[in-house]
């Protein structure tokens, strides 16, 4: 068994050799499962373009790329801000859910991040949302327009942060939500951002000073 200690072994070689195609949506999607689909399409793509779609080539390119020399940034999910253990929300109902994240790394992170959906229930059409770069352990809360589904029931779906080329990168972060006819979360965002919007009137000011 010692010729097996490589970086690719021979079944993967196998497959490689296997892999005539020039098909680059078939490229893309044999690499993205060879990696175990730590790549997003459009970082394989992004892979396979700089090594002139050659697959094997790619697959080496990503491990260099991955290589403990090359710092991946770091995340560290903080708290929930909106959507709590245990809050619940009416079906079909508009809602903000917020997360608290940090850069728990030593270096700022790269230009064109972004918290992308990764599985579960997806809650409305937004599946990614851009997030600045973050300085080394600075915090700061990310927002996500969703929408409650139509039956009651236990929903969850997973979020993780993104770089620009499609790294995957720091906690998995989740939305649990409980949907129940009744349920007050939604309300009471709704009624906050109407509190908000009244606060923010230009009468308002010279309704309380008459």
């Amino acid at each position: 068994m010692e010729g097996m200690d490589v970086d690719l072994d021979p079944e993967l070689m196998q497959k490689f050799s296997c892999l005539g195609t020039t098909d680059k949506d078939v490229l893309i999607s044999e690499f993205q499962r060879l990696l175990g689909f730590q790549l997003n399409p459009a970082g394989c793509a992004f892979f396979l373009d700089m090594t002139n779609w050659n697959l094997q080539a790619a697959i080496g390119a990503y491990y260099d790329f991955e290589s403990p020399n090359i710092s991946v940034p770091s995340m560290s999910f903080v708290k929930d801000v909106t959507i709590g253990e245990g809050e619940s929300i009416p079906p079909d109902t508009q809602f903000i859910k917020t997360w608290r994240i940090q850069n728990s790394g030593a270096e700022a992170w790269p230009p064109g991040v972004c918290l992308k959906y990764v599985g579960g229930d997806q809650f409305g059409h937004v599946n990614m949302v851009m997030v600045r770069s973050l300085e080394p352990q600075e915090i700061a809360d990310v927002s996500v327009q969703m929408c409650s589904p139509s039956r009651a029931g236990m929903y969850q779906g997973q979020w993780r942060m993104c770089t620009a080329t499609g790294l995957y990168y720091g906690d998995v972060i989740w939305v649990i939500l409980s949907v129940e006819v009744g349920g007050l979360l939604g309300v009471t965002q709704q009624l906050s951002s109407f509190e908000t919007e009244f606060n923010t009137q230009p009468h308002r000011k010279q309704f309380l000073s008459s």
